[in-house]
């Protein structure tokens, strides 16, 4: 066996996050192909209370290295290694950067991806939407409207009434469980 070389090995690990990001339903851009458009305006975007700004120093000493690459750097964790993926615990999911909620459990379901969906957001979440051309493929990416924190991706291809599905990164989100009824 020889060792490959450096381009080589840059070219396969290319190669395998595109795959990967394959199994969560991106496309190559077909000609007149938009993403997903955005449901909000502008105005509901700068209704959003609190925002939340801090520098890049401060994200590193608050977020964890796997938080602050997805939520700062746009990364996106391995499909089926996130905490949240398979979770069916009740409760609300708040952003792991500012704490502002994102989706309720209810909204949840098995997409068959490894990484947590949902079909749509919290009334009055208000996530940004964005046009994503990167890799090649047309996507909608979703944000969150407080700090800014990359969550994952939109796609209209959810088998719920309303055809959405929010593939999100476990790292970008935290489950805040309901509590148990009293017995």
């Amino acid at each position: 066996m020889h060792a490959l070389s450096r381009p080589v090995l840059s070219v396969l690990a290319f190669a395998a996050a595109a795959i990967a990001l394959g199994a969560c339903g991106e496309r190559r851009i077909v000609a007149g192909e938009r993403p997903v458009e955005s449901a909000q305006t502008a105005e509901e975007v700068r209704t959003v209370p609190d925002r939340v700004e801090k520098s890049e120093e401060e994200w590193r000493k608050t977020l964890t290295p796997q938080q602050y690459h997805v939520l700062r750097e746009k990364g996106t964790e391995r499909a089926y290694s996130g905490k949240y993926w398979d979770t069916k615990t009740p409760g609300v999911y708040r952003c792991a950067g500012c704490g502002h909620e994102l989706f309720r459990s209810d909204m949840k379901f098995d997409s068959h991806c490894g990484w947590p969906s949902f079909d749509r957001e919290a009334a009055g979440a208000g996530i940004v939407k964005s046009p994503d051309d990167s890799l090649g493929m047309m996507r909608t990416e979703v944000t969150c409207p407080r700090c800014g924190g990359h969550l994952g991706h939109l796609f209209d291809d959810g088998p719920t009434d309303t055809g959405m599905r929010y593939c999100i990164n476990s790292a970008s989100i935290d489950l805040v469980p309901e509590p148990s009824p009293p017995k």
